[in-house]
């Protein structure tokens, strides 16, 4: 399980998205703070992997916060959930290395759809073993945003991030998957593993076949082509 910390100054927007995290499977909120000192202390005992940070604190800027936490020794992860628009505030958080920027309001999906982003990237940067360049580029490729999948121009709604995901999962498959096999690897719902599927399947990059069953529609199944 990931383990998150919910920071946020308003009890009414963190009790929110405290249940929007606990819908998400694989993720369980430890704790809710509402200050840049109770984050801290919360962090220290807690040691959660992931923060769902807001930046406007009572008593001190959210980023601020984080570079002291990074120095400090229970670092985590962030994923930033605020209204800051501020061109400065974005660039100070691709600085810190933060997972994700999110700008309120949204709603279930686009978060959830966020977390499950971070947990694969998680997941990979744990399972990685680097014997050399090629490894550590292949890592920072997939990481980063530079594979295959996003050399494509994607349709409104669809996210390079992933795309990457099914793709990575698709190509890594021995046989052909079908879109309910890809979302339980990847961490989608059925809808939007197909979505992303048929994607590729349009512009050449994936084969579908139709598997016949004895009842129901045909099965589509389908195979990374590149």
């Amino acid at each position: 399980m990931i383990r998150v910390l919910v920071v946020d100054d308003d009890f009414m927007v963190a009790r929110i998205h405290v249940g929007f995290v606990e819908r998400v499977d694989g993720f369980e909120v430890v704790g809710v703070a509402h200050s840049g000192a109770e984050a801290a202390d919360a962090v220290a005992t807690l040691r959660p992997d992931l923060l769902l940070l807001d930046l406007y604190l009572p008593d001190r800027f959210g980023l601020d916060l984080l570079a002291d936490l990074r120095s400090g020794p229970a670092p985590c992860d962030a994923i930033v959930i605020t209204a800051a628009k501020e061109s400065e505030a974005v660039r100070a958080a691709v600085r810190l290395g933060v997972a994700d920027y999110v700008l309120k309001p949204f709603g279930f999906a686009d978060l959830e759809e966020r977390l499950r982003r971070y947990a694969a990237n998680r997941a990979l940067l744990g399972a990685a073993e680097v014997s050399g360049q090629a490894d550590v580029d292949r890592v920072f490729a997939r990481v980063s945003g530079s594979s295959s999948a996003s050399a494509v121009a994607l349709p409104k709604g669809m996210s390079p991030e992933t795309a990457r995901l099914v793709e990575d999962a698709l190509a890594a498959a021995a046989e052909t998957l079908s879109a309910t096999e890809v979302a339980e690897g990847v961490g989608l719902s059925r809808v939007s593993a197909r979505r992303y599927l048929e994607h590729f399947v349009t512009t050449g990059r994936a084969d579908v076949r139709l598997r016949y069953g004895s009842t129901g529609r045909p099965e589509r199944r389908y195979r990374w082509v590149g």
